[in-house]
């Protein structure tokens, strides 16, 4: 079994000697699969890779560790959290966010082959919850806001400038990411119908004439749930027209 985790601290030391430590650990197929300096920078490798294991410092600029493992306990399939810190004071309010773990700093090794131990009993129940597989979300950081958007309400992605619109029925959010990322790691949901845009295949409804103002007479789709058309490229036109066939 691979444990995979997720260092976050603001102290470039502290990661490196976790990393060590974790090295050093009796506990086989450890790998620190990603290191984060605050909590936005963790959201975003979150936002990209599911991680069993989150060693969170409490302590850093912006939003501190507490709040983030506040947001991680409403998330599918969410990591468990240990603490890593210096300042022990904060251990009751760590346990109210169901932190598995309150390790304090330096961290002796003992005590952390403990907390991946605790991680490693508990892993079984969160790869497999009731009731089937957990809901795919986009962690979205809104207006200082940071929202859960199911995958499954998503309409479609455009992407604008250096960002990413994110549209569901109900609202548009701004994603900082790259359409191609995004196309690559849901192949499956969502169709390429334009350089700057991929829709959500459960939702196209329609293949219509359509005149652009830049590329002239043309094709778009209509999706569900939306007035506004997105325009279908001659390249994409094919793929298109046969997934349109095949819902």
């Amino acid at each position: 079994m691979t444990l995979k985790v997720l260092i976050v601290d603001d102290e470039a030391l502290a990661r490196s000697r976790l990393r060590r430590l974790l090295g050093d650990c009796a506990t086989p197929g450890v790998l620190v699969a990603g290191e984060a300096a605050n909590a936005a920078d963790a959201l975003e490798w979150l936002r990209r890779e599911r991680f069993d294991l989150v060693l969170l410092d409490i302590h850093m600029p912006g939003a501190d560790g507490l709040t983030l493992a506040q947001t991680l306990r409403g998330l599918p399939g969410a990591p468990a959290v240990v603490f890593v810190t210096a300042h022990s004071e904060h251990a009751v309010k760590a346990f109210e966010v169901e932190a598995l773990d309150y390790l304090t700093k330096p961290v002796r090794l003992e005590r952390l082959q403990a907390a991946l131990l605790k991680v490693e009993r508990l892993l079984p129940a969160r790869q497999a919850p009731a009731g089937g597989a957990a809901e795919e979300v986009l962690i979205i950081q809104d207006r200082g806001r940071t929202e859960r958007v199911p995958l499954a309400e998503v309409l479609y992605f455009k992407a604008e400038l250096k960002y990413v619109t994110v549209r569901t029925a109900a609202k548009s959010y701004i994603l900082d990411g790259a359409l191609n990322d995004l196309e690559e790691r849901h192949a499956g949901r969502f169709i390429r119908v334009h350089r700057n845009a991929l829709v959500a295949r459960h939702a196209v409804r329609a293949l219509e004439k359509h005149h652009d103002p830049e590329e002239g007479e043309g094709w778009a789709v209509r999706l569900q749930g939306l007035d506004e058309l997105l325009a279908v490229s001659r390249r994409q036109l094919p793929a298109v027209r046969e997934a349109i066939g095949a819902a």
